[in-house]
């Protein structure tokens, strides 16, 4: 998907909205703890899009799945918190209907004013939404006559509300985070000011090969971390001791590494490291440098000349991209890499795009979170986007714009 080919795509400023119910879905599968919303994150960044058609007189329907009911309701991923915490952050009256389709509530979508806000029940009690099936696509489309969708993080999957509905609408576009997502990461693959440097982190490195390799042409150095430098160290021969690695990545990490080379990327792996008898137990520690033995310990952490180095590199760019966690940053005995990490992107005023979950979370709580140009809500959507693959939920806006 060329940024050419996504500009046909229509926006919110395309649609005519004013008294229409307009579906927009949206992400709002965020964490919950003793009933109550954890972060909010996913729901702000739409708060935006909700706050334009409000303005514009339309009546909104709201739409989005949370955690993995596996196709039946279960009161634990009810949307009803998720609704609470919705009305403590907008002006808009709010209305949460306990299903997704059916009469009723296709008569409450009939019943909103304009300007008001119907939230639906988790839409993946329905295992038609998984399914992708039309059926349960035609359902969702009787609740409004403008399909929107703000869901970057869910366009990655050809889900019913992401994909299949968008044949039964005959006027649809994206949101504002969408927009925002996809203007964004384009930039990233297509237009990068260098000296572009990413940072990668995580547990993975299977999770990440695909982006990686579609970096390598555009980025002047990687700055690899977490457990899924411990593959890469191993492919380079080094003990790494009971830290966690993927034996069966060991040969594309080395391929990797060679292709790294001939392209003049520099790929720059942890000098030092903070290791731990266990990685949920912060009571024994020690530091030791990359060759060093390991012992039975297991890396836990980049070392504090890592995370200095790693730094300077972030301080020199002009174009950064951070996605994972340096270490088992949930520990706080073990966060200060990933603290170190964030600290350095924030501190520069260049172009800067954070993604993930974990990586979004420590930006967070260290109030550094509007200190980015961009944090990506996508998680595996904005992955699969720098990986050069096509997501469904923009395939379907395409083929609809065509």
């Amino acid at each position: 998907m060329s940024l050419q080919d996504l500009s046909r795509i229509r926006t919110l400023r395309d649609l005519d909205v004013a008294g229409r119910r307009v579906f927009v879905r949206v992400d709002f599968n965020v964490p919950l703890q003793d009933g109550q919303v954890a972060d909010d994150t996913r729901i702000r960044a739409t708060l935006p899009t909700l706050a334009y058609l409000a303005e514009r007189g339309a009546r909104i329907v709201v739409a989005s799945h949370l955690g993995r009911p596996k196709g039946k309701a279960d009161p634990r991923y009810s949307l009803a918190p998720v609704v609470d915490h919705l009305r403590r952050l907008t002006s808009q009256p709010v209305a949460f209907i306990g299903d997704c389709v059916g009469p009723a509530v296709e008569r409450a979508s009939q019943a909103l004013a304009p300007g008001g806000i119907l939230v639906l029940e988790n839409l993946r009690f329905y295992p038609g939404e998984e399914k992708d099936d039309p059926e349960f696509a035609a359902q969702l489309a009787r609740l409004g006559e403008v399909y929107v969708n703000d869901a970057f993080g869910a366009a990655h999957r050809a889900h019913a509300s992401v994909h299949a509905v968008v044949d039964f609408f005959p006027a649809c576009g994206i949101g504002l985070l969408m927009e925002r997502e996809v203007q964004v990461l384009s930039r990233l693959v297509q237009a990068p000011e260098s000296p572009f440097v990413a940072v990668l982190g995580g547990a993975k490195i299977s999770d990440k090969l695909p982006v990686v390799r579609n970096l390598l042409g555009r980025v002047q150095a990687l700055l690899i971390g977490g457990a899924m430098s411990y593959t890469f160290l191993k492919a380079q021969g080094h003990d790494i001791g009971a830290s966690l690695y993927e034996p069966d990545q060991v040969e594309a990490v080395a391929d990797l590494m060679a292709q790294a080379r001939q392209r003049g990327v520099a790929l720059h792996l942890p000098v030092d490291h903070v290791l731990a008898r266990r990685p949920d137990d912060p009571t024994e520690t020690r530091t030791v440098r990359t060759g060093e033995a390991f012992g039975d310990w297991c890396g836990v952490d980049i070392g504090p000349e890592t995370a200095r180095r790693y730094a300077v590199e972030i301080a020199t760019a002009r174009t950064v991209f951070w996605n994972g966690p340096m270490g088992v940053y949930e520990v706080p005995a073990f966060a200060e890499g990933t603290r170190s990490i964030a600290r350095a992107v924030a501190a520069n005023p260049h172009f800067t795009v954070v993604g993930g979950g974990d990586s979004l979370a420590v930006l967070q709580q260290e109030g550094l979170l509007d200190r980015v140009t961009h944090a990506s809500t996508g998680g595996g959507a904005s992955l699969e986007f720098l990986a050069g693959l096509e997501l469904p939920g923009l395939v379907a806006l395409l083929r609809k714009a065509s």
